[in-house]
């Protein structure tokens, strides 16, 4: 007898700034789809980065968020939240891929009448199936008394899709800044981001210090900071890029979008050390 035990490893790009994502030989972009305005239609593109043929199926899923940035797994809306997917129309919603291969996923959004002022979010599901062995590998089995077992890891993606509709406002805070010293000797910044308003926040943080006499110091980035709309606050925990600490000067901790074309600034804080 054969036993096969499958292994599940999710990976959820719930507003990763990255391009594109890559995990188990798929490489998926874009990361993360917002319709608004007259935006009707994106296209999605995979590529199998693997040696061997596979084939993924394509689902939603829905999530929430909390505090920390850790998400749980819904059935149905949490208050504050509506899902995409009624509204969405994915093709094809399974493919097969050979090494190397593209795929070009289509994404159209079906807008109706009767949809509420805000933000409707779901997720995208990439999911890989072994339909095939990986190269090499002989399906002869020699002793069909004894129990086998093999891992078969089953790898998913996840990106998210918002929708926004109607007259959307969303306003954010940085409070509860607090330095920190680790065992390890390094630093880190603890900070609270506060969202207010119908639609989630998505941006980038970047945190500088500037001493008392010198110029300021870019000491700490975290790309892709999510606000989702079932929170109003998100507590983050940022490693500092200093090689001594930091004494006599001031942080200036600056939430901004994430567009490398032009910066927004949607909000900041400084701390005196």
């Amino acid at each position: 007898m054969i036993n096969r035990i499958l292994l599940i490893f999710i990976i959820s790009v719930f507003g990763i700034s990255y391009q594109c994502m890559a995990q188990g030989d798929l490489l998926v972009t874009p990361t993360r789809v917002m319709f608004e305005g007259n935006k009707q239609k994106e296209t999605l593109n995979l590529v199998n980065t693997g040696n061997d043929t596979a084939t993924y199926t394509i689902s939603f899923l829905q999530y929430n968020m909390n505090e920390d940035g850790s998400f749980i797994l819904l059935d149905k809306p949490g208050e504050n939240q509506m899902f995409a997917d009624p509204f969405l129309r994915i093709f094809p919603r399974r493919v097969t891929l050979a090494p190397g291969e593209p795929q070009a996923i289509m994404l159209q959004f079906r807008r109706k009448a009767d949809m509420l002022p805000g933000e409707y979010r779901s997720h995208i599901y990439f999911r890989s199936e072994k339909n095939s062995n990986p190269l090499g590998m002989n399906n002869s089995i020699k002793d069909t008394t004894e129990l086998q077992v093999q891992l078969v890891p089953i790898f998913g993606i996840s990106i998210p899709v918002i929708i926004r509709s109607g007259e959307v406002n969303v306003s954010s805070e940085l409070s509860d800044l607090k330095l920190e010293s680790s065992n390890e000797g390094g630093q880190f910044l603890r900070l609270t981001i506060n969202r207010t308003g119908n639609i989630s926040l998505y941006g980038d943080l970047v945190i500088q210090f500037t001493p008392l006499q010198g110029k300021p110091l870019e000491i700490g980035v975290v790309k892709g900071v999510g606000v989702y709309t079932n929170i109003n606050k998100r507590r983050i925990v940022v490693k500092l890029n200093s090689t001594t600490p930091l004494i006599n000067g001031i942080l200036n901790v600056k939430y901004q979008n994430a567009s490398e074309k032009k910066k927004i600034v949607y909000t900041e804080a400084e701390l005196k050390i």
